[in-house]
Order: structure tokens, then C-alpha cells, then sequence
């Protein structure tokens, strides 16, 4: 992986998919806590 354009491929593909996935973490975390809390589901 000497190609620069691959590697910077690589790194936003890495980006992008751990960002997607800390945000799907985060939604349902928040929404774990949300019905916690209230005993009922989060608003939409």
C-alpha cells in the first residue's frame, strides 16, 4: 500500500464506518437510558 490515494481511501472508508458506528452506539444507548428514565419510549 504504497499508493497515497489508496491509503486516503482507506483512512475515510476506517472514517467513516467507525462513525457510523459510534452514532448507532450512541442512539441506542441514549435511547436505553431515555425508557430508563421516563418508562416509555423516546420521542421520534
Amino acid at each position: 500500500m504504497d499508493n497515497e490515494l489508496v491509503k486516503r481511501l482507506v483512512w475515510s472508508g476506517l472514517l467513516a464506518a467507525t462513525g457510523a458506528l459510534a452514532s448507532i452506539v450512541a442512539a441506542r444507548a441514549s435511547g436505553l437510558l431515555y425508557r430508563r428514565i421516563y418508562n416509555e419510549d423516546p420521542p421520534e
